[in-house]
């Protein structure tokens, strides 16, 4: 059955996602459309450089364009923020992305967007997929691609030149130009090379690339910017004696960075800098939004200018939502994906890297300092993250164990509140732990946050032996 996650519709390739299954969300997406009489209006679709993505989108418009629906089709893989920007630039109703951003190679998915270039809400994707389930095959209707190209059911579109101009005129290219910075560009054998290369050579920056190659298989690794994924980048960083390093995900929606001694930035790190940078040195103001396994370091600054921080639930659409509530300033989470007032709803990695090299060149500083100071000023937080595979088996036990029968390990620890939100969060004095299942991978996840990274992982710890799940340092 198609099932909707926090980050989408995702499947393991032939299992899952088929072309009868990709066919049903594309009719109940157009049928939905032609109800709601944007049909003429039509959709912005795209697709990133995994196994399947472009044939996988070629048939989902061939059932768009059956149906009555006109289709802006993105001819080359590109960044889902691309998408998205090109639906909130052109006024567009809804968009589309075929693409499993950072899950293993072998998973491919869709991704829905609605009017303003935002994730579609929950509501949107699971009306989408009760209709897409009950749908008959043979009732689908279609038009071959190259016939509704010549009938103008689909038009092929290049939107860079756009999205890249747009992302230039919000970040100050003159101070980057003078601080000759030396980067190194890993895009995991995604799709953020162009687009990267284009902002940072018209900014005068030396750019080195390593993972730039068409890999669906993302070099036998798993495309996400982590501190296991990105050990070619960390060497490659000292090797060049860069400034420092930046790394997207599959689809180039979120960041990791490398810093110029060749040290993982964590998200967490790199959403609080951000965040400091624009209202200390930009001097904007605004409330935050994190998701609630992000760092409360986001708190601690926001107090300090007399803003809020907002907390939301996992999933990006949460958070589009929190800076619209709020009219926040910026918007993240702890895998790397955040957005600022201004640009899109949703997650940019090349915006975000973007705003980071600003950042070093304005400033003036390395990122090594630069988070030295955040710290010095704010107080050290960690955070550890550990996941582990689900069998439906023990996602019952513990979810009887958490969610139902409340049962919390002893934390060591004053505990001032629990919230069941999304997952079981326990707010403790001086940090934090979740337990939570994946929305986009059948796997249960513990965050924990802390004053050192070896307290942090004594929380996630506790947790696990707690929930019986398997547990080596």
């Amino acid at each position: 059955m198609i099932q909707f996650g926090t980050g989408g519709w995702r499947a393991v390739i032939g299992d899952g996602f088929t072309r009868d299954n990709i066919r049903r969300i594309a009719a109940a997406l157009a049928r939905r459309m032609v109800r709601e009489g944007c049909a003429d209006e039509g959709i912005c679709a795209g697709y990133d450089r995994r196994f399947l993505s472009r044939e996988a989108l070629i048939w989902f418009c061939e059932v768009l364009a059956g149906e009555g629906v006109k289709v802006r089709f993105v001819n080359m893989s590109c960044p889902t923020p691309l998408v998205m920007f090109t639906v909130k630039r052109m006024g567009l109703p809804y968009g589309a992305m075929v693409t499993a951003s950072h899950n293993p190679a072998i998973w491919n998915g869709i991704k829905l967007f609605t009017a303003g270039g935002r994730d579609a809400a929950e509501n949107y994707t699971r009306e989408i997929q009760e209709e897409a389930n009950a749908l008959d095959e043979a009732g689908i209707r279609s038009v071959p691609f190259e016939q509704a190209k010549a009938e103008g059911k689909i038009e092929l579109v290049d939107p860079r030149d756009e999205y890249l101009d747009s992302i230039l005129r919000q970040v100050d290219t003159d101070a980057i130009r003078k601080r000759r910075l030396r980067i190194v560009l890993d895009p995991m054998f995604g799709v953020s090379l162009t687009g990267l290369q284009t902002i940072l050579y018209t900014a005068r920056c030396d750019v080195d690339v390593i993972n730039d190659r068409h890999d669906a298989f993302f070099g036998r690794h798993l495309p996400a910017p982590n501190p296991e994924t990105l050990v070619d980048l960390q060497y490659a960083v000292k090797e060049h004696r860069a400034d420092v390093g930046i790394a997207t995900d599959g689809d180039a929606d979120r960041l990791g960075i490398i810093d110029e001694n060749g040290r993982y930035v964590t998200a967490n790190e790199t959403l609080a800098l951000l965040y400091y940078y624009l209202l200390e040195y930009k001097g904007w103001r605004g409330a935050a939004v994190r998701n609630i396994a992000t760092t409360h370091l986001l708190d601690r600054i926001a107090e300090a200018y007399g803003q809020v921080c907002a907390e939301v639930p996992v999933g990006f659409k949460y958070i589009s939502a929190g800076m619209d509530e709020h009219d926040a300033l910026i918007g993240g989470e702890s895998s790397g994906g955040l957005t600022v007032r201004g640009h899109i709803s949703g997650k940019d990695g090349l915006y975000a890297a973007s705003l980071l090299v600003e950042m070093i060149s304005v400033t003036g500083k390395k990122l090594s300092e630069l988070v030295s100071d955040l710290f010095a000023r704010f107080g050290e937080l960690h955070t550890a993250e550990y996941d582990w595979p689900l069998t439906q088996e023990v996602k019952d036990s513990i979810f009887r164990m958490i969610m139902e029968e409340k049962r919390i390990p002893d934390l060591g620890r004053k505990v001032e509140k629990i919230s069941y939100m999304d997952g079981c969060k326990v707010y403790l004095d001086g940090g934090w732990v979740i337990v939570r299942f994946s929305g986009t991978e059948p796997r249960v996840r513990i965050f924990a946050e802390a004053e050192t990274e070896k307290a942090a992982r004594n929380l996630v710890e506790i947790m696990a032996r707690h929930t019986e799940l398997p547990w080596t340092e």
